[in-house]
């Protein structure tokens, strides 16, 4: 195996040491989070750092830097309180990553790269429609984690929309139903195949 040695790492170059580190976690989740802010103007952006947080109640975090472009999302949820997580499907996922691109506070990624934003039942933040599994989230605590200036935004779901047939007698949600991608490192996207579901796993 290549070994790679802690001051080889801090010595790489930045992008190739942005993407090993990036690519080294593993398969990570693919979502766009929607937000809108004091004004009115709505934002999505790609994030791949949610997580599931625990179930009772049930929250979900997920981590934004404070000087990189996802700071519009983090004041818009400071701002009004609530936001979206909507799950990438296949078919999405060009739209979905454009919403990187460092567009201007004042410019809506909704309208630059053809995702429509829906807004049901009353909730403030929209959704983004071409996503087959979209959640409500109410913030609820906010972590500063110092070592890197990040942080992790703590969530608690407060409705789940799914297309009926990823939902599963027993709750399980088969996000292999509706085309949901990850994502590995910061610009590769996949499409995990099931391979198998187990009983819950109690000593032999």
């Amino acid at each position: 195996m290549k070994h790679i040695s802690r001051p080889e790492i801090d010595a790489l170059e930045k992008v190739y040491k942005l993407n090993l580190i990036n690519s080294c976690s593993g398969y990570k989740s693919a979502n766009l989070i929607g937000t809108i802010s004091d004004n009115g103007l709505e934002n999505v952006a790609i994030f791949s750092s949610v997580i599931h947080m625990g179930s009772s109640p049930p929250l979900l975090g997920f981590v934004t830097r404070l000087n990189e472009k996802p700071k519009d999302t983090f004041s818009n949820i400071k701002a009004s309180g609530f936001y979206t997580i909507n799950h990438i499907s296949s078919d999405i996922i060009d739209q979905a990553h454009q919403t990187a691109a460092n567009y201007n506070s004042e410019v809506s990624e909704f309208e630059k790269t053809g995702l429509n934003p829906i807004y049901k039942d009353g909730f403030v933040a929209p959704f983004v429609a071409e996503s087959p599994l979209q959640i409500a989230m109410k913030l609820v605590e906010e972590v500063h984690i110092k070592r890197n200036n990040t942080i992790l935004v703590l969530g608690e779901i407060q409705a789940i929309y799914v297309k009926e047939d990823m939902l599963q007698i027993d709750g399980y949600l088969d996000l292999s139903l509706g085309h949901v991608t990850s994502i590995n490192g910061v610009d590769g996207y996949s499409l995990p195949k099931p391979l198998e579901r187990f009983e819950y796993a109690r000593p032999k």
